[in-house]
C-alpha cells in the first residue's frame, strides 16, 4: 500500500505496533546488559586513563547509578539497528523502491559508523584529555578527588556525541538519495558546517587550543567524506530518476 492511501488510524496504528517491536528488544535488551555491565565497569576503571586517579563514589547512591547508566547505554546501543530498522520500515511506504533498497542497507553502516565514533572518542581523544587535566591539576598544585560518576560522566560527554556526529555521512547520503541535498549544496555549505562543527568540538572539548583542533580536525575530515560519498549517492539518485522518468514515459506512451 502507498503511503499516502494510509489513513491517520492506519498511521498510528503501524507507529504504535513499531513502538512495541523497539519497546519489546529494548527490554531484552536491558536483561541482558546488566549481566554485561559489571565486566565493562571494571574494565573502564583499570584501563590506562584511570590508573594514575583513584575514584572515589561521593553518594551513596553512585554505584547504582553508573550501573544503571552503562546498562542504558549498553541497550541502547545493542538495539540500535533494530531501532533504525523499525523507523525506516515506518517511512520507507513513502520512498520509492530503489530508495528503499538503498536506504536500507545504510542501517549497518551507521551502526558501525556509531560504533567508531565511540571508538576514536574513547582510545585516542579520551586519553589525551585526561593526561591534559591531570596534568594540568598537577602543575597548579590542585588535589583532584574525583568521584566515579564525574569519571564515567565524563566518558559519556566525550564518547556518545562522537558517535552520533559519526553518523554525518549515512545522513548526508541519505538526504541525498532522496534529492534533498546535493554535493554542491554541500560544497557551499561547508564554511557554515565548519563553524557548526568547531562550535561543537567546542562544547564537547576543554578550553585549549590543542585539543579543540584535535577534536576539530578529524569532524572536518569527516565532512569532507560526506561530501565524497554524496557524490557517490548523488550520481545513483539521478540515475534513478532519468529511469523512473523513462518508465513513466513508456507508460504514457502504451496507453
Amino acid at each position: 500500500m502507498n503511503n499516502n492511501e494510509f489513513t491517520v488510524v492506519e498511521h498510528l496504528d503501524e507507529l504504535r505496533k513499531r513502538l512495541f517491536v523497539m519497546v519489546f528488544f529494548l527490554t531484552i535488551a536491558v536483561i541482558g546488559s546488566f549481566f554485561l555491565a559489571k565486566p565493562l565497569i571494571n574494565y573502564l576503571q583499570n584501563a590506562e586513563p584511570a590508573q594514575n586517579i583513584t575514584l572515589n563514589a561521593l553518594q551513596v547512591v553512585d554505584p547504582f547509578l553508573i550501573y544503571l547508566k552503562v546498562v542504558l547505554f549498553l541497550a541502547f546501543t545493542f538495539t540500535s539497528p533494530i531501532i533504525s530498522y523499525q523507523l525506516w520500515a515506518f517511512v520507507s511506504p513513502g520512498l520509492q523502491e530503489q530508495e528503499r533498497r538503498a536506504t536500507l542497507s545504510y542501517i549497518p553502516f551507521a551502526f558501525l559508523l556509531f560504533l567508531g565514533g565511540v571508538s576514536f572518542s574513547y582510545f585516542l581523544l579520551f586519553p589525551y584529555l585526561m593526561t591534559f587535566m591531570t596534568g594540568l591539576a598537577t602543575e597548579l598544585g590542585i588535589t583532584q578527588i574525583i568521584s566515579i560518576n564525574d569519571y564515567f560522566n565524563f566518558i559519556f560527554q566525550i564518547t556518545i556525541p562522537f558517535g552520533i556526529i559519526f553518523q554525518l555521512p549515512i545522513v548526508l547520503l541519505f538526504l541525498t538519495r532522496l534529492g534533498l541535498v546535493n554535493p554542491q549544496m554541500l560544497v557551499k555549505a561547508r564554511k557554515m558546517a565548519y563553524f557548526v562543527l568547531f562550535v561543537i568540538a567546542a562544547f564537547i572539548t576543554p578550553p585549549d587550543l590543542v585539543s579543540h583542533l584535535f577534536t576539530s580536525v578529524p569532524l572536518f575530515i569527516l565532512y569532507e567524506i560526506s561530501i565524497a560519498i554524496s557524490r557517490v549517492g548523488y550520481r545513483k539518485y539521478l540515475a534513478a530518476e532519468a529511469k523512473r522518468k523513462l518508465e513513466e514515459q513508456q507508460l504514457h506512451q502504451t496507453k
